[in-house]
């Protein structure tokens, strides 16, 4: 039994790594709203439609510390804020972009912003009325432009 115990110990260590990485992976995502706002309640309707997966809304009073705490920046702030896949995403981002951030995991990225409340962005439709919005990759690399969206 002694011979087998460092292999017993690497396939402990293999299903141990297994399972924590299963359990990252299965981590809720969770967005945060105002318990007022009703624009937040339609973009998480839309995001788990485009991603297949549970989101968690959670009532929160005061955004502007959770935004302060979660480094989103204040020029990129919005009404909502979410936690998906260990990334912060701000405002009305569209699904699209979240599985696409998800599946690529640039370096340097904290997040994806949309500024503001943009008419036609996912949760603000507003009658086919579409505003020019553009999607900011933020983090330790910067800034830059993730996606636009023209106007219609």
């Amino acid at each position: 039994m002694l011979n087998r115990s460092p292999r017993v110990v690497s396939i402990l260590g293999a299903v141990l790594l297994a399972a924590c990485t299963g359990a990252a992976q299965a981590a809720p995502y969770v967005m945060y709203k105002d318990p007022y706002c009703g624009c937040c309640t339609e973009w998480v309707e839309h995001a788990r439609a485009g991603l297949a997966q549970k989101i968690e809304s959670r009532d929160e009073s005061r955004m502007d510390l959770l935004k302060a705490r979660l480094g989103v920046p204040s020029d990129l702030v919005s009404c909502h804020t979410a936690v998906i896949g260990g990334y912060v995403i701000e405002g009305h981002v569209p699904a699209r972009d979240i599985a696409r951030l998800l599946e690529q995991r640039p370096k340097g990225v904290k997040g994806l912003a949309v500024a503001g409340m943009p008419l036609g962005s996912p949760g603000m439709e507003a009658g086919g009325r579409v505003q020019p919005y553009q999607v900011i990759a933020f983090g330790d690399a910067g800034r830059r432009v993730f996606s636009s969206y023209p106007a219609k």
